[in-house]
């Protein structure tokens, strides 16, 4: 695992074949895309990151997207050889890439592993057909097992995305769906419930009336049925949608759970470093614009205050199954561990069952998970969740 002054890197790929309905990520299409040009724009912005956060190491690199695995492998491989140059990665840097399981880009794999990826995400999301064209994926169910047997036979660590509680899937088809994605043997799974993000092509369909969402108390059992299941093959939940064998948590990933700094480059990439929240434009013209302008893409930067960022770690901790040292993070960020959390809350929820208090640690309960979003709002300090 990363020590906790390492730093973690994101660097954001932009462009996607096509939109998908669910989606509310920062994906552009184009018809074309000039790598070389990204390339130059790619690592000026690592540069200036690293000018801001010299004598640190990089213990994870994430290419995130968008759809990484669209990106020549030859790029992927010099934003690597270049955070190596600038800052050193540790022994065991965790260096993933998000990748979609089109035949076409699992031709890719092993380019991607000679140019220092060495875990694999895939955004399999379903392995039925007909669950795939209404999410509008590119693959087929067919393609997502050729592409995860190959990345398994390639690469050390392998993980890949499932989306459930679509509309109509029964408990039985989705006990069905996940017992074969455990059978795959991946140290990781993500397992994420539908939603319904403003701006998507579903939340347009939901508002015409054509789409009809689960009902929150059927998706809220097939969350109960997950965590269960995956529990039961070995893989716990360690974060609300992300389970692993021990020892197999996603390195980069716990970076941000764990409020620890990360460094975002490429279009509408969010940073924490020192203190500093940063976010890069959006757009991909504009980012490539302002780089060649400025040496960076950043459009927003601001010193955090204390308040903001202990809500942002309680907000983010809370999601573990780790729970959150409230007398760590007091003592992080010059301040005593009641002023965290509203004790009356606490006790009260703890009486219920849904979180638990052993000292100075508070953890969210299994039975607490599925209404995690409420619990926050009610356990955080006021002022903190208001700063």
């Amino acid at each position: 695992m990363p020590a906790a002054d390492d730093l973690a890197l994101y660097i954001h790929w932009p462009f996607c074949l096509k939109k998908c309905p669910y989606c509310d990520f920062n994906s552009h299409v184009r018809d074309s895309v000039d790598a070389a040009a990204w390339q130059s724009g790619l690592l000026a912005d690592l540069a200036h990151e690293h000018a801001l956060t010299q004598g640190r190491r990089v213990g994870s690199i994430f290419f995130g997207g968008g759809t990484p695995s669209l990106m020549p492998p030859a790029l992927a491989g010099a934003l690597i050889d270049e955070a190596t140059r600038l800052w050193g990665l540790a022994p065991d840097c965790e260096i993933t890439l998000e990748a979609n399981p089109t035949s076409y880009e699992a031709r890719k794999f092993a380019d991607f592993r000679a140019a220092g990826v060495n875990r694999v995400s895939l955004g399999v999301q379903s392995l039925h057909d007909d669950a795939l064209a209404f999410l509008g994926r590119e693959h087929s169910a067919a393609e997502a097992v050729q592409a995860l047997e190959n990345a398994q036979g390639l690469f050390r660590r392998v993980t890949f995305d499932l989306i459930y509680a679509r509309p109509r899937q029964t408990a039985k088809e989705w006990e069905a769906e996940l017992g074969r994605a455990l059978a795959f043997g991946t140290e990781h799974l993500s397992l994420y419930q539908l939603t319904i993000e403003p701006g998507t092509g579903f939340a347009g369909a939901v508002a015409r009336g054509r789409l009809t969402p689960m009902d929150a108390d059927e998706a809220g059992d097939l969350f109960v049925q997950t965590q269960d299941q995956t529990a039961a093959a070995g893989l716990p939940a360690y974060e609300i949608s992300n389970h692993a064998k021990p020892g197999a948590q996603s390195h980069h990933n716990l970076t941000y759970w764990r409020y620890r700094d990360y460094a975002g480059i490429g279009p509408g990439a969010h940073g924490r470093r020192c203190g500093t929240a940063t976010v890069r434009h959006k757009k991909p013209e504009a980012f490539l614009r302002r780089v060649a302008e400025n040496g960076h893409g950043i459009a927003e930067e601001r010193a955090l205050g204390r308040e903001e960022a202990l809500g942002e770690a309680l907000l983010m901790g809370l999601r573990l199954a780790e729970g959150v040292d409230l007398a760590a993070l007091a003592q992080r960020f010059g301040t005593m561990p009641d002023a965290l959390i509203d004790a009356g809350r606490s006790d009260f929820y703890a009486d219920l069952g849904f979180v638990t208090r052993a000292g100075d640690h508070l953890t969210i309960t299994p039975q607490g998970m599925p209404l995690l979003d409420a619990l926050l709002a009610e356990l955080v300090a006021a002022d903190l969740c208001t700063a």
